[in-house]
């Protein structure tokens, strides 16, 4: 064991002596900020449900880079995500003595907070620039949840209502997270980047069961596409 040990720490010193560059000029970690918008949208898992297409968002954070070379880190942090969404349901309303079956399209509007764990791998410098790759996952807690419903029933006029429906919504989700893009340096430690980051929950976030058909339980996956733009110093 004790042989074992010694073997490990020289193959540590080796590693940091033999890449004396990178560690003289590259900082252990850097802090910044982001922000940018998102294309949002909820991918059904139940009979009957429908996407009813992508919904504008947005998102803003903190974010750091902790460095375990020179071209790969471990990004962390955490996000504010404002994730819009659109499903049509089979549901039925209650009209007097009737009850009337139909459709409800509901706009989910949710808000999150997200803590994202990710390994970035990034290229040498060209010039002023590099390109980046990561892949991680991602743990969203539910801070709000709203609706815009409109129940269109099949015989007669559409009933519009706005709704509170943080109970209809999972208190936490995980997901993938794929992204690239560039970075720009300004000089020293600060850097200028932007990225097309894929955001893929692969946990149901619905609750509960569908109000026509009890037998049928709620199911959808949130999805979201982001630009993120920030600086880190």
């Amino acid at each position: 064991e004790e042989s074992m040990k010694r073997i490990i720490l020289i193959v540590l010193v080796s590693m940091i002596l033999g890449h004396p560059a990178a560690y003289s000029q590259q900082k252990p970690f850097v802090f910044g900020f982001k922000a940018g918008p998102n294309l949002g949208w909820l991918r059904p898992d139940a009979k009957g449900y429908e996407r009813d297409g992508m919904r504008a968002g947005f998102s803003w954070g903190f974010v750091a880079d902790f460095f375990l070379m020179e071209n790969y880190s471990i990004v962390t942090g955490f996000d504010v995500v404002f994730l819009n969404g659109a499903l049509e349901i089979p549901h039925e309303m209650p009209e007097g003595a009737i009850v009337k079956e139909g459709t409800l399209s509901r706009k989910y509007m949710l808000k999150y907070i997200q803590l994202p764990v990710s390994l970035k791998m990034r290229t040498n410098e060209l010039g002023k620039f590099r390109t980046f790759g990561q892949i991680g996952l991602g743990t969203n807690f539910l801070i709000a949840a709203k609706a815009d419903d409109t129940f269109i029933p099949a015989s007669g006029e559409p009933v519009s209502d706005e709704a509170d429906i943080y109970s209809d919504i999972t208190f936490m989700y995980e997901s993938l997270i794929v992204g690239a893009g560039a970075e720009y340096s300004l000089g020293g430690s600060t850097v200028l980047k932007a990225g097309i980051v894929f955001n893929n929950g692969f946990m149901d976030i619905l609750k509960g069961e569908n109000a026509r058909n009890p037998a049928i339980n709620n199911k959808a996956y949130a999805n979201y596409l982001s630009l993120d733009i920030g600086i880190v110093f």
